[in-house]
C-alpha cells in the first residue's frame, strides 16, 4: 500500500510540474507573439527597417507612441545629415504631381535619384504633401484677389511652406531622406486660380496607378482656356493637356498665326495632336474656345530644356 502511496504521490507531483511549465511556456509564447505584432505594425506605420523598429520598442518598454515619435526624430536628424553628404548627388528622377481644386489647380514637381524611390509610397507621399501645402499657400496668399492668379514657387519659398501637420516642407524633405536613403529636393511648383467663367484643364503622361487625389507622373501639363462645349470642358482641357505634354510648345503665338513647320514651338500655330488636319487654332475655333495660359513640367528637364 505504502509503495502504491508513493507512486501515486510522486506522479500528481510530476504532472503539475509538467503543466507549471507548459503553461509558462505558453505565457511566454504569447508574449512573444504580442511583441513580433508590435515590430509588425511599428515597420508598417514608419517605414523604418525592423532593427530600427526593434530597437525603438525595447527602448520604450513596447510603447508604440513613443517608439514611433523617437524613430521619427532619429530619422529626422539622420536625414539632415544625410542631406549634407548627398547634396551635391544628381537628382533628376522623380514625379510631377498634379492636383486639381474649385477654380483652382497646382502642379509640383519633386525629384531622386532613382526610379526605384520614385515608386516609393513614401517619396509618393512628399509629392502629395507638397502640392496640397502649395495649393493651400496660393489660397491664403491671394483669397482677396479677383481674376487670374498664377504664381511660381522655387527654393527658399518652396522650402519654408508649413505642412498640416505644422512642419516646414524642408523638415519633412529631411525626414524622408532619413527613410530613403537618396537625395531629394522640391524643384519647382506653379499654382493657377481662375474666375468663375474660365476653366482649367490638366494632363499628366506616364501616371502613377493608385493614386487618385493628386495625379503624378514623368510629365504634366495645366491649361486655362474659356468656352467649349457646355458639360464638356473636362474632355476639352485634357486634349489640350495632351497637346502640351506631347508637342512641348513654350509660347501661345496668336490665333492668325502662321505655322512654320515641324519646327513651331508656338502653341496656337503648331498641329494638332488630336487632329493632324488642324492647327490648334483651327481646333479651338471649332470648340469656339480660346486658350489664354498654359504651364507644362517635365521631370528632369534642364534649364535650357525648360526655356526652349
Amino acid at each position: 500500500m505504502s509503495f502504491t502511496f508513493l507512486f501515486r504521490t510522486i506522479t500528481k507531483d510530476l504532472a503539475k510540474v509538467n503543466t507549471c511549465h507548459v503553461q509558462s511556456l505558453h505565457t511566454g509564447l504569447q508574449l512573444l507573439a504580442a511583441d513580433k505584432a508590435l515590430l509588425m505594425k511599428l515597420r508598417k506605420n514608419t517605414g523604418y527597417t525592423f532593427i530600427n523598429c526593434k530597437k525603438a520598442l525595447e527602448k520604450f518598454d513596447n510603447d508604440m507612441a513613443q517608439a514611433e515619435t523617437w524613430l521619427n526624430e532619429q530619422a529626422q536628424k539622420e536625414g539632415w545629415n544625410k542631406a549634407n553628404k548627398l547634396e551635391g548627388r544628381k537628382a533628376k528622377e522623380g514625379l510631377i504631381g498634379l492636383f486639381m481644386g474649385d477654380k483652382a489647380a497646382v502642379m509640383v514637381e519633386v525629384n531622386c535619384e532613382t526610379d526605384f524611390v520614385a515608386r516609393n509610397e513614401k517619396f509618393q507621399q512628399l509629392v502629395k504633401e507638397v502640392a496640397l501645402a502649395t495649393l493651400a499657400h496660393h489660397r491664403n496668399k491671394t483669397q482677396s484677389q479677383g481674376g487670374y492668379v498664377k504664381s511660381v514657387l522655387v527654393g527658399d519659398e518652396l522650402n519654408k511652406l508649413s505642412l498640416e501637420a505644422g512642419a516646414s516642407l524642408s523638415d519633412r524633405v529631411a525626414l524622408t531622406i532619413g527613410r530613403l536613403g537618396e537625395n531629394l529636393s522640391v524643384r519647382r511648383a506653379v499654382t493657377v486660380g481662375v474666375p468663375a467663367e474660365w476653366n482649367i484643364g490638366s494632363y499628366v503622361h506616364g501616371g502613377v496607378s493608385g493614386q487618385t487625389e493628386v495625379a503624378m507622373g514623368r510629365y504634366g501639363a495645366l491649361v486655362v482656356f474659356q468656352g467649349g462645349e457646355e458639360g464638356a470642358q473636362e474632355v476639352l482641357g485634357r486634349k489640350l493637356g495632351q497637346h502640351i505634354v506631347g508637342e512641348s510648345p513654350v509660347s501661345l503665338g496668336n490665333m492668325d498665326d502662321l505655322p512654320c513647320g515641324e519646327s513651331e514651338t508656338r502653341l496656337l500655330p503648331q498641329t494638332f495632336l488630336g487632329d493632324p488636319s488642324r492647327t490648334v487654332a483651327q481646333f479651338l475655333q471649332g470648340q469656339q474656345a480660346r486658350v489664354l495660359d498654359f504651364v507644362r513640367f517635365q521631370c528632369g528637364e534642364t534649364a535650357s530644356e525648360e526655356a526652349k
